[in-house]
């Protein structure tokens, strides 16, 4: 295993790689994952929108309406603290879009016996997240603590924001999970959205806005022309799985379905029109604790709770392989 530095677009850039995988994360981006490449096949699985990474610095892009997240988004994987999801006010603070640390620099160091280690106080919130990752067996192992620094019990929101992209994304390839429930947002965001809002259905069937069934275990190509937010609950385990028997190639992932409780599935099957994710086709596949912000699940009564100095740690697996593994 090894690990090198070097630069991304002028961000500072961290790879660690061995025979099987290679990831780049980006530490003074939120840690973002930037890259995960499957080194037989030469496949980098993650979305990376076409319109590219900005350097630091960089003006935001059109649309992102103030949201740091947005200001320079341009795929990959990010996780999402103590919040996801809508702005909301909790406890006072004003928290952002998909939460407080996504954006902002994280510390890092190399990990003793090979690895990464990664961390970060939230700016907002007296709140720290800790993660490590490792590479074996064609796998990523993220090991993370979520670590309540003050004297009073804390709530958090906790997720990742993990989008696949082309050419793991195309028509033909399959997205399995254990869900059993299909839960679609109230409204509209795009017109583009093939799916009826405020539905609940059962995986994998979900109800048409022009009547019939979609079976969305089965992925379309660009020419679907939509763009949909699809939430995926009721876990009878806690993994998900993008298969493409045409690459030959099986991306699964595997969590605590106790830490994490729904599958966020953000769906721009080339229907994504309004700036700034014009022109995204991709498939998110987000575990997260709720399926909404911080206020609207600590209201209903969601959100993890962190006693005072408390810590919280999970593990989160991606598995590369032949689409027969």
């Amino acid at each position: 295993m090894d690990l090198r530095t070097g630069q991304r677009h002028g961000w500072e850039a961290v790879t660690l790689g061995d025979d099987d995988l290679s990831v780049t994360v980006l530490p003074g981006k939120g840690a973002e994952v930037t890259s995960l490449v499957h080194r037989a096949s030469g496949t980098d699985v993650l979305f990376a929108a076409p319109w590219g990474l900005q350097p630091p610095g960089s003006p935001p892009r059109e649309g992102s309406d103030g949201a740091p997240f947005l200001e320079n988004y341009a795929g990959g994987w990010q996780e999402l603290f103590p919040t996801a999801g809508d702005p909301c006010e909790y406890h006072g603070r004003s928290l952002p879009f998909h939460g407080e640390v996504a954006t902002v620099p994280w510390r890092w160091r190399a990990l003793d016996g090979g690895g990464l280690g990664l961390s970060v106080d939230c700016p907002i919130s007296p709140l720290r997240l800790e993660r490590e990752m490792r590479l074996g067996g064609g796998a990523l192992r993220v090991d993370q603590t979520a670590v309540n620094l003050s004297d009073e019990a804390e709530e958090i929101v906790w997720g990742h924001h993990l989008v696949l992209g082309p050419p793991l994304v195309a028509a033909g390839a399959r997205l399995l999970t254990p869900a059993r429930t299909i839960v679609t947002i109230p409204e509209l965001w795009e017109q583009t959205a093939r799916l009826e809002p405020g539905q609940r259905s059962r995986w994998p069937m979900g109800r048409l806005r022009g009547g019939g069934e979609v079976d969305l275990s089965e992925i379309p190509g660009e020419e679907a022309g939509s763009h949909d937010d699809v939430y995926l609950t009721d876990l009878d385990g806690g993994w998900a799985e993008v298969v493409n028997d045409a690459l030959d190639l099986r991306v699964r992932l595997d969590w605590d379905p106790q830490v994490f409780r729904w599958i966020i599935s953000w769906q721009p099957y080339g229907g994504a029109r309004a700036m700034p994710l014009a022109g995204a086709y991709a498939l998110g596949v987000e575990p997260w604790v709720s399926g909404g912000d911080l206020a609207a699940a600590a209201a209903a009564g969601e959100a993890h709770v962190l006693e005072p100095h408390g810590r919280l740690s999970t593990t989160v697996t991606v598995t590369i392989g032949p689409a027969d593994g």
